[in-house]
């Protein structure tokens, strides 16, 4: 995902879908017009990409001129078409096929239109790289079409979301606001951590990492982590309802967060029960859990080699290491379960590149 100033934008299509497209339109026009010399007219600014892309593709004699039109601020159209760059007055006698980067309600269009009518050219003819044919309004005849595209604000190849994003090679679109709730699985050294940095940026989370949040409580001498403190303290352990107190105080002062990932909690099913409690009171909801599946000897290996290097007794001692791992596995269980009859429970594979590892949960998410 990119982000333009405020909006989270998502790959919509690839470079070469979007050339290919291009030169389908260039051949198409090329067989019409191979005996003559025709005038592109590219309607900037967007059209720019496109209009250098397709000459390239365009084998026969050509001209080229622009005009230029605006009808959109921001992510929506203003419905006032304004011509900001007038017809060339060369034009007379000529073919001229209006180049567009797209065309969605007509309105623009309809502009262009009146435009060439009051021209003497001997006709015009218009091609349109991106078309949205849901809510076109089907005055016009659109002679060339490259990729006939859903209903959604895109960016790239020209197309901006106020002026940012028109050198991207590649078109990306809107990423809906959507809350996305996660929690995260993972045994020690598998690297829950480093995935859940990545997360929280690519997807404008809040990382909610329950021992963070413990510390500071108690660091901080805050009610909660008071109460929190007299029970360890009494070796006791900490109630789910001041746990779960803490995770909403954290919860609400992130508000403006798209969604949270929580890091050691749930730890039951019980735990898992309340945070859905919770959630339910905040109109939200646990989206997924994403465990990351590491085999156990490359885990061990792993940890050991952190335990040189951090001083941590415990990434020091294979013993350890192996009783941690079986405590995970009899607390992962029942939560796995829980999960799975929600349908929310997915392992992913937590081996390889962090890059690879980062596209694995990625996909998950962004099916979703």
């Amino acid at each position: 995902m990119i982000k333009l100033h405020d909006k989270y934008f998502k790959p919509f299509l690839r470079e070469e879908q979007i050339l290919a497209a291009v030169k389908s339109i260039a051949q198409k026009v090329a067989a019409d017009y191979k005996d003559e010399v025709p005038v592109f007219v590219g309607v900037l600014n967007g059209c720019f990409m496109f209009v250098a892309d397709f000459l390239k593709e365009y084998p026969y004699a050509c001209e080229v001129s622009f005009i230029k039109l605006s009808s959109y601020q921001g992510l929506t159209s203003t419905g006032i078409v304004e011509t900001l760059l007038d017809i060339p007055d060369n034009l007379e006698g000529k073919s001229v096929i209006i180049l567009e980067d797209i065309i969605d309600s007509g309105r623009t269009l309809k502009e262009l239109i009146h435009l060439f009518n009051n021209t003497n050219v001997k006709e015009y003819k218009v091609a349109s790289l991106f078309y949205k044919s849901e809510v076109y309004n089907g005055e016009y005849a659109i002679d060339y079409v490259g990729i006939d595209i859903p209903d959604k604000f895109i960016v790239g190849y020209g197309l901006d979301y106020d002026e940012l994003g028109r050198n991207l090679r590649e078109v990306y679109q809107l990423n809906q606001k959507h809350m996305i709730n996660l929690v995260l699985f993972g045994k020690p050294g598998a690297g829950k951590g480093t995935q859940a940095a990545f997360l929280k940026e690519q997807y404008n989370l809040k990382h909610i990492s329950t021992g963070d949040v413990f510390r500071y409580n108690i660091k901080n001498s805050t009610e909660l982590g008071n109460l929190a403190k007299s029970y360890m303290d009494k070796g006791d352990l900490v109630p789910d309802e001041v746990t779960i107190k803490m995770l909403q105080d954290e919860v609400e002062k992130h508000s403006d967060a798209s969604g949270f990932i929580f890091d050691g909690f749930p730890r039951t099913v019980a735990q898992a029960k309340a945070l859905d409690e919770f959630l339910r009171t905040k109109d939200m909801k646990i989206d997924a859990t994403l465990a990351l599946d590491a085999n156990d000897e490359v885990l061990i290996q792993r940890l050991l080699e952190r335990g040189k290097v951090s001083g941590r007794t415990d990434d020091q001692d294979e013993s350890k290491i192996r009783n941690r791992f079986e405590e995970y596995n009899q607390k992962t269980a029942p939560l796995q379960a829980y999960y799975e009859s929600q349908g929310k429970f997915h392992s992913v594979n937590g081996i390889g590149e962090i890059e690879d590892i980062t596209r694995r949960l990625a996909k998950v998410i962004e099916e979703l």
